[in-house]
């Protein structure tokens, strides 16, 4: 057992705490559960307990996250969080954190962006002449200046780290891309206005400079919030950093003031904008920002670094192995959630004679209070387990004892699905219903991306294995499957079926920490050692803890609160993942060697795919 279920019928003040979340309580009522099921059962949707809500999809997930208050320019910058996360974890970006950044690849960057700052400036002037409002044409021309003012910060850069070369250096495609974007742009030349170059009103005009705004708040923004990041890594008195002035310019408070004030002009500009000229700008916005994370790709970094791990990559002699879990790693909800919804909404009414043939099952009433009850003393039993393996004080890691005392929580979740066989609760699950329910938008944003882009990637030697205490493999087939992927291995438990209906028996495979690193061993036996073999594991609870610090590289996706106390009383290290690439980084420059290893009590953590897509594989 692995999850409790979320109500769909009835709102519960007061969720459950379940293991999937560690001891943090469940959401109430998901979106992506309802979603599910709605789909699951075609007719009228499922109510819920905000009914009139709409219902996230993949395409308008982001959208439908963002406060209704919040401005454009800011949903617009939520909405780029993949791009932003790529240009952080770019080469070059990650270098110039660490300070290890090579000092031909700077000088090549300051002479790149010196013909975008110009690009800038011109764009501005343009956008200046084009607006209508003289508080407008005001606040342009200051960002104009700022514009103005960077260039001069640009000429001190070429004096401590450049030379005059640097100013007469030619430009590159990446940002030839982005500065013939930008002043097409300023000029009117906007794919969907049907008089280009024309404008016969003022207010015409304006929207020029609104469009104008929208390719330029990305880069101020993106900027910005790199110097933010970057200062960070600089440590209180520190002297020695060689691009300290270049950070310290970018996170300022005038240069923040100045990408809030782009940002607020272009929420200004907006106002008065229809729905298809706001889709205009949303699309010139992703437009500069896909073009800024080019840029920062496409600058020339010849060094070894640290990621992404694609970078330094040979597929003829190395071999990346990445393990996952599913269950809230990979998806939004815990499966067994909405197996067990799909189980009672589909289960005979109370008063309904249930067909002769079919496996007999108890009233959807009856089903609901026996699965309360099972998930009421699974939570309160997890909890009880887990403070009796928590050391009194924190210990000195030792992957051996902790080992040692998951075995009782392995005991624990054994006893736990004999109790969910043994109530019969899933009984009667049809094959096809548990597929409808497996469709993408239970998947967190970027997971298939991810495992598409290294399935059909020519230039890597990568193989995937999924493990994951799932009750139903073929739900995790399925969810894979409809999103493109059939060639997943998957190591999950199976239910039983008879003529495609669940028996509510389960062929277990996969139900505890100890199961789940014994199949990690058993097939990473299986690869032979003529390869150098890298192993990543993906994962977000407890039970994935073991297979978590046997793999090279550990990462944990999300905060489970009971993860992470135990790891802390069992010596393990929680690292932001970014933080740890910047010192290994700075490591590597010193001339250590880059090596992960497994084991050494050391695990990433992530906040979304974006950080584990950007890590290992980049652009």
């Amino acid at each position: 057992m692995h999850s409790l279920p979320f109500s769909v019928f009835t709102y519960s003040p007061s969720p459950l705490p379940t293991k999937a979340t560690a001891n943090v309580l469940s959401l109430p009522c998901s979106p992506y559960t309802i979603k599910t099921l709605s789909r699951v059962f075609s007719s009228a949707p499922l109510p819920t307990r905000k009914s009139s809500n709409t219902m996230a999809t993949p395409s308008n997930y982001a959208t439908a996250c963002i406060p209704s208050d919040m401005g454009m320019a800011k949903s617009l910058w939520v909405k780029s969080c993949r791009e932003k996360v790529l240009s952080l974890y770019s080469p070059f970006a990650l270098c110039l954190a660490s300070g290890t950044l090579n000092i031909d690849t700077f000088r090549h960057y300051i002479a790149q962006d010196v013909h975008f700052l110009k690009a800038f400036a011109q764009a501005y002037e343009l956008a200046e002449k084009y607006a209508d409002d003289d508080e407008a044409k005001l606040a342009i021309s200051d960002l104009r200046k700022g514009v103005l003012e960077e260039l001069k910060v640009h000429d001190s850069f070429i004096q401590d780290w450049g030379s005059d070369s640097v100013k007469n250096s030619p430009v590159n495609s990446a940002t030839l891309k982005y500065t013939e974007f930008l002043l097409a742009t300023a000029s009117g030349k906007v794919e969907g206005l049907e008089a280009t170059g024309k404008f016969a009103t003022p207010f015409e005009k304006t929207k020029i400079a609104a469009y104008t705004l929208g390719a330029v708040a990305p880069c101020m923004r993106l900027y910005a919030f790199l110097g933010k990041e970057f200062k960070a890594f600089l440590l209180p008195n520190e002297n020695d950093h060689p691009y300290k002035k270049w950070i310290q310019n970018y996170s300022s408070e005038s240069f923040q003031a100045s990408a809030l004030r782009t940002e607020d002009l272009l929420d200004e500009l907006s106002v008065t904008l229809t729905g298809e000229e706001l889709n205009i700008i949303e699309r010139l916005y992703h437009q500069a920002m896909n073009l800024e994370t080019e840029f920062f790709y496409g600058q020339p970094v010849t060094q070894p670094t640290v990621a992404p791990l694609a970078k330094e990559h040979d597929p003829a002699k190395d071999l990346l192995i990445i393990f996952s879990d599913f269950d809230l790693t990979c998806t939004h909800v815990d499966s067994s959630a909405i197996l067990a919804e799909i189980a009672i909404v589909k289960a005979p009414k109370s008063d309904q004679d249930q067909p002769e043939g079919q496996i007999a099952r108890v009233s959807s009433v009856e089903l609901r209070n026996t699965w309360d009850l099972i998930s009421k003393q699974y939570a309160e039993e997890y909890n009880q387990c887990i403070e009796s393996i928590l050391p009194s004080e924190k210990v000195e890691f030792n992957y051996e004892a902790l080992h040692k005392a998951l075995e009782q929580i392995s005991d624990f979740e054994k006893r736990a699905n004999s109790r969910v066989i043994e109530t019969g609760v899933l009984k009667g699950l049809n094959l096809e219903d548990i597929k409808r329910a497996a469709a993408p938008p239970i998947l967190q944003d970027g997971c298939i991306s991810f495992f598409q882009k290294i399935a059909n990637s020519e230039n890597l030697n990568a193989n995937i294995h999924v493990i994951s205490y799932c009750w139903c493999g073929d739900f995790i087939r399925a969810a894979f499957s409809s999103g493109g992927l059939d060639a997943m291995d998957i190591h999950a438990n199976e239910f039983s079926f008879e003529e495609c209906v669940s028996t509510g028996d389960i062929v277990r495979k996969v139900e505890s920490p100890i199961d789940k690193v014994q199949a990690f061993n058993n097939i990473f036996q299986k690869y032979s050692d003529d390869r150098k073999n890298l192993t990543v594991y993906l994962g977000d609870t407890v039970g994935d803890f073991l297979c978590l610090l046997k793999a090279d590289v550990g990462i944990v996706i999300g905060s489970s609160i009971s993860l992470r106390r135990l790891g802390s009383r069992y010596g393990v290290s929680f690292v932001p993942l970014y933080a740890g690439l910047v010192e290994k980084q700075k490591e590597h420059a010193e001339g250590s060697p880059c090596f992960w290893k497994g084991q050494s009590g050391i695990l990433y953590t992530v906040s979304s795919w974006n950080d584990i897509h950007a890590f290992i594989l980049g652009l």
